[in-house]
């Protein structure tokens, strides 16, 4: 993991980062972590600029991170890699007992590199 995706999980729940680490070191597609720990005026933001859609979101307490696909170094955004990586993140969350949610599995404003803490574990 990089010095810069590491410095993104300061402040990220350390089960969380757990899952991180775990599904970094089994997923096919290379990824790093463009946001971990967010203000409420960097939510308030993305809000307004609509990229979410609550101003209560998982990032203000540290319990989700976002994630760009990495393909030759470059980061990508075809949907297909992030169902890959979910797949990593998935494996990770039932190999560590650490129930995650992912934002690709939305029903609505489907949000493929976010991943948070089940909020039924952790509130």
């Amino acid at each position: 993991m990089s010095a810069r995706s590491r410095s993104r999980l300061n402040g990220v729940h350390p089960a969380l980062v757990a899952v991180v680490e775990a599904a970094l070191a089994r997923s096919s597609v290379d990824f790093m972590i463009t946001e971990g720990l967010r203000t409420p005026e960097r939510q308030a933001a993305l809000v307004k600029a609509g990229a979410s859609q609550t101003l209560k979101s998982r990032h203000l307490t540290g319990h989700a991170v976002d994630v760009a696909a990495l393909v030759d170094g470059q980061v990508r955004w075809d949907w297909p890699l992030y169902g890959r990586i979910a797949e990593a993140f998935k494996a990770a969350s039932r190999e560590l007992n650490i129930p995650i949610v992912w934002g690709g599995d939305w029903k609505s404003l489907r949000d493929g590199p976010h991943f948070e803490l089940d909020r039924k574990s952790y509130p």
